[in-house]
């Protein structure tokens, strides 16, 4: 997929909420627009080119909210992650990686088996439903590439 469409009005991760951030506010942010929130399969990633970062997306089933990190993986270094089977990890959100197994955890980026490598994470939201991406804003600041 490519990010190419627009989208219009601001809206947080549900219909009428703004999102909370911490440092800039949500009007201060550039959104890139991706996907239409229902061409996510729920539990099942796709990966996305968002400017020139390719981006794994998914859309967990139960907790209405669409999570992105960096699709490379560090491990095997390919873009690979979008293909992870997605579930919860003691308690933590993640993805395991397809090549070598590794877990990352979807909010923040961290990896569960070596806490020495991350990927970057970055703030989504649904706007008339389509899924928007912020524009050089992450959760996670990915120090493990």
């Amino acid at each position: 997929m490519n990010a190419s469409s627009s989208a219009n009005a601001p809206c947080g991760p549900e219909e009428g909420e703004t999102p909370s951030l911490q440092g800039p506010t949500a009007d201060m942010i550039d959104w890139t627009p991706v996907c239409s929130l229902d061409a996510l399969i729920p539990d099942v990633g796709v990966r996305a080119l968002v400017g020139e970062e390719q981006v794994a997306l998914f859309r967990l089933s139960g907790l209405g909210e669409v999570f992105a990190i960096d699709a490379f993986d560090p491990f095997s270094k390919a873009p690979v992650l979008s293909r992870g089977i997605v579930g919860d990890l003691n308690g933590q959100l993640v993805v395991a990686s397809p090549i070598f197994k590794q877990h990352f955890n979807l909010e923040t980026g961290s990896c569960l088996e070596d806490a020495a490598m991350s990927v970057r994470t970055y703030q989504t939201r649904v706007v008339a439903g389509r899924v928007e991406i912020a524009s050089g804003l992450s959760r996670g600041n990915g120090e493990g590439r």
